[in-house]
């Protein structure tokens, strides 16, 4: 069965839904605007939590519920309700009908139709009992605890979702998608006298769970958490100035998520409040880094078939060879500035309003050898994971604080340090990039995106660059 199919068996049998009916309240309540849709989604989700020996945690949840919208120019209309059912999706109809615009001129055209399958639309939830998940993360523990005498605790957790989505617009078009989610992460905290550090990592992605229930897998893990923690043990202040900085390959490439990815999607330039306003055609970025949001990598986290409007995902090519190409769009502000939409309308659930959202967002490597990045920093730091930070969009300016990083000495990594923030501007810094490794690495699928109050899961990843001249913010006295 097509995923449309099972989805109208979510959506229909058993319900006081008619494909029929919602259609007609579809065409009448937007028949005068310049685009909407009626989203339907329904919503499994489980997750468990192991801590300090036991489990802590165990919850299953069900959601389910419909948002309509209707566009007008820059007006949008927006109902939901968590109540399927003909009279309040009528109910919310009429709210959005007055909604509409003067004369109707500029009606968007149907997203086309796509045959792309990217990940399965078997639930996950159902390929393993509750006894085999609380026994995985059992063993997660034991395993850990058996790993190292200087291991205090040890937190493991487990969570999928499985999310089923239609979208109905005006003339009877309809789009589906079904959307698993599991996700597996662990962290330690060692200890040595009276010093106490952490270290954790994760994985996850639009699969089943066997993937990262395998033994060699969450062994995997644990080892890379109880590895952090202890490097974490051994840190020493971090130095503060500006230096060269040398970025790993993989989650560091959140730190272009945040403080370019965001500045690059199409509202934000809509509005001329992104940095990055105007500049198409320019050079944002230093030669040979050419920046991707691509939602059609399979199984990838930040992957989706269809964005939350029915539009299949693409692989958008956003600054090449250091060129701005151009912005992440939704229907709205694609429509609003005059260029194709691009995939990137998501919403966080039917409860929200869809805007332009990043998928997998990435740099594509380069030609240097990684060991020859390192060797050419004098002094420096080696920043080899992020633990989060804040970026302003109009200006541009971030500051991201690092999990896991080194000091650099004549061309070798030195000992870690901790307690280094890296500090600059978006822009700026993507013109301070001077080299760029052909070690290309996505995240290990951990990734969730926050705006407007709205998370969605999405992916990053970047080859090993070096920065010349950044700001670090340091410890060290």
């Amino acid at each position: 069965m097509s995923v449309l199919g099972k989805t109208d068996v979510i959506f229909f049998k058993d319900r006081d839904l008619s494909k029929d009916k919602l259609s007609r309240i579809v065409d009448d309540a937007l028949g005068k605007s310049d685009d909407g849709e009626l989203f339907l989604e329904y919503c499994q989700s489980e997750a468990f939590a192991f801590d300090d020996g036991r489990l802590k945690t165990a919850s299953y949840d069900t959601s389910q519920g419909f948002g309509i919208r209707s566009i007008a120019g820059e007006t949008r209309g927006y109902a939901h309700s968590s109540e399927l059912s003909e009279a309040a999706i009528k109910r919310a109809a009429d709210t959005v009908r007055n909604v509409s615009a003067d004369f109707n001129e500029n009606i968007e055209d149907h997203p086309r139709a796509t045959n792309q399958s990217l990940y399965t639309d078997e639930n996950p939830m159902l390929g393993m009992s509750f006894s085999e998940k609380v026994k995985l993360l059992k063993d997660i523990d034991a395993y850990a605890r058996d790993s190292d005498t200087r291991i205090k605790q040890v937190s493991a957790s487990l969570s999928a979702s499985w999310q089923a989505v239609q979208i109905i617009r005006p003339g009877g078009f309809r789009v589906a998608d079904i959307r698993p989610l599991v996700r597996l992460n662990v962290s330690v905290v060692v200890g040595d006298g009276s010093k106490m550090e952490s270290g954790g990592t994760g994985v996850g992605g639009r699969l089943a769970y066997d993937r990262y229930i395998a033994t060699d897998n969450w062994k995997q893990q644990v080892d890379e958490a109880l590895r952090i923690a202890l490097v974490n043990l051994e840190a020493t202040a971090a130095p503060a100035g500006e230096m060269d900085v040398v970025l790993g390959p993989g989650w560091p490439g959140v730190m272009l998520h945040e403080a370019v990815g965001h500045g690059l999607e199409g509202d934000f330039n809509r509005k001329e409040t992104s940095t990055f306003t105007g500049l198409v055609g320019e050079r944002v970025a230093s030669k040979g880094v050419t920046v991707i949001d691509d939602g059609t990598i399979p199984d990838r986290r930040g992957s989706i078939t269809v964005d939350d409007e029915g539009t299949p995902s693409k692989r958008n090519v956003l600054i090449e060879d250091g060129i701005l190409v151009g912005y992440m769009q939704d229907r709205q502000n694609a429509r609003l500035m005059g260029v194709p939409t691009t995939g990137n309308g998501r919403r966080q659930s039917y409860a929200h309003h869809p805007m332009p959202r990043m998928t997998n967002t990435y740099m594509l490597g380069g030609d240097c050898e990684p060991e020859e990045i390192i060797k050419s920093v004098k002094n420096g730091v080696y920043a080899v994971n992020f633990s989060g930070g804040q970026v302003d969009i109009v200006s541009g300016k971030f500051v991201f604080s690092a999990s896991e990083a080194y000091l650099i000495e004549d061309g070798k990594i030195k000992n870690p340090v901790k307690g280094a923030t890296l500090i600059g501007n978006g822009p700026d810094a993507m013109n301070k990039i001077s080299m760029i490794g052909n070690d290309m690495k996505l995240d290990e699928g951990v990734g969730t995106c926050g705006k407007d109050g709205q998370g969605v899961p999405v992916g990053v990843g970047q080859p090993t660059l070096k920065m010349n001249g950044v700001t670090v913010g340091g410890t060290a006295v």
